[in-house]
């Protein structure tokens, strides 16, 4: 007998694993283990590194700041001249930001500053000009209550010291880090490599878009919605189209999938009434699981490994519903993908809100309801659904800017009761 492979021995391992039912957090864990990032990376230039995975820790060559400098046009001073209730000073110069004034700063003096300007020797203290009671060419004038010893001035290294982690190894660019790459002098960074996806269709009722739709049979939405949700992760896409409800056809698509793909997600073909050849395919080129996970929607997922001519490739089989697609993507392929460019994993994150009416639910297992979240005169949010929860509406996904997670213990839920809801804009 064969010793079994890892994927076997992770499943055998998981006290929660069964072939009947997964829970949704024990399919996420089981996936999790799985997954492995890739290594290959490539240098790129800042231009080209948004939302890009950084490979490597970026350490601070230097300080951020530089030096101390004003946080305020005003005046920089000694705050040794806070005595007393009213403070009067010389101005002895001026320092423009890269021209420092380099004089000497005598007792009762100060020197006019703009933002961004290094602090002159001897001075820690910035009076912005719109709190000084009187301005001319030699002096100010100003009330001591106004302001405190440091205020207004940054600090060398208040960002970042010399040395110091900038941004962590799976930190993905966004405009921010752009920006503190810049400010630390990185011209290119090293980054992970695009994943490539590849990504088809499966069921004989389907038909492309410019197709005659003949009795029976629906125009294939799912590619075009695994195109949009793999395109703001930042694939590189691999679109087989549709393949036909044949052996010899899925076998080929698999295949050629494998050798020029990291992984491949269908959609259909992986619910119990699927075609038996759909495992037989799958079992024939690696090892792959068929769940029935305890949500809804998306009871079906498909999910291992394949191996053709010397390549691997994870599989992803998505449930064939439209909206079905689109909820096993976010909550199980969405964070596989993420760990297999290297980037660190962080949950959706989720918000209470306060339910507007009644929401039917079943214990035992997870929900996932498509909901629209507006803000109550107090500041808290509240949600409704978007209306018939049905897997096969994608106009619910398209009208909803949040989803209503319900988890398995959960019942009906009252209005007025508290829920959890992720919103759009951090789950996309």
């Amino acid at each position: 007998m064969s010793a079994p492979s890892k994927f076997q021995e992770i499943l055998r391992s998981d006290a929660h694993y069964q072939t009947s039912t997964l829970r949704v957090e024990d399919a996420q864990a089981i996936i999790k283990k799985l997954i492995a990032p890739i290594q290959e990376t490539e240098t790129v230039g800042l231009f080209q590194a948004l939302d890009r995975i950084l490979a490597n820790d970026i350490i601070s060559a230097i300080h951020v700041p530089a030096h101390d400098n004003s946080a305020m046009d005003g005046y920089a001073f000694s705050s040794h001249e806070l005595q007393g209730e009213k403070v009067s000073l010389s101005i002895a110069g001026t320092a423009l930001a890269g021209h420092p004034y380099t004089g000497e700063v005598k007792a009762n003096s100060c020197v006019r500053i703009m933002t961004g300007a290094v602090m002159p020797t001897g001075c820690d203290t910035v009076i912005p000009q719109e709190l000084c009671e009187q301005i001319n060419e030699q002096q100010i004038h100003f009330s001591a209550l106004c302001i405190y010893k440091g205020d207004n001035r940054r600090l060398q290294g208040e960002d970042l010291r010399l040395g110091q982690i900038a941004l962590a190894a799976g930190k993905r660019i966004g405009a921010a880090e752009l920006g503190l790459l810049a400010s630390l002098g990185v011209a290119q960074v090293e980054v992970r490599r695009r994943l490539t996806i590849a990504t088809f269709s499966t069921g004989d009722e389907i038909r492309s878009l410019g197709e005659t739709l003949d009795a029976g049979c629906i125009y294939d939405s799912n590619r075009y919605t695994v195109f949009g949700m793999l395109s703001a992760l930042g694939c590189e896409i691999l679109d087989l189209g549709v393949i036909a409800d044949h052996p010899d056809a899925l076998e080929a698509a698999l295949r050629h999938a494998c050798i020029h793909a990291d992984a491949i997600i269908t959609s259909g073909g992986v619910s119990v009434g699927a075609a038996d050849y759909t495992r037989q395919v799958m079992a024939k080129l690696g090892e792959v699981e068929f769940w029935t996970i305890a949500m809804r929607p998306g009871r079906p997922l498909a999910f291992g490994e394949i191996h053709a001519d010397g390549h691997s490739a994870y599989l992803f089989g998505l449930p064939g519903n439209p909206v079905a697609v689109m909820v096993s993507f976010y909550f199980f392929v969405q964070q596989a993908l993420r760990s297999m460019m290297g980037t660190r994993i962080t949950p959706p994150l989720s918000v209470p809100a306060i339910s507007a009416g009644k929401i039917k639910k079943r214990p035992g297992r997870t929900e996932y309801q498509r909901g629209i979240a507006s803000r109550l005169s107090d500041g808290r949010l509240q949600v409704k659904v978007t209306g018939s929860q049905g897997s096969g509406i994608l106009r619910s996904m398209s009208e909803a800017n949040c989803m209503i997670v319900l988890n398995d213990d959960r019942h009906d839920i009252e209005a007025g009761d508290v829920i959890e809801i992720v919103l759009f804009h951090g789950l996309i």
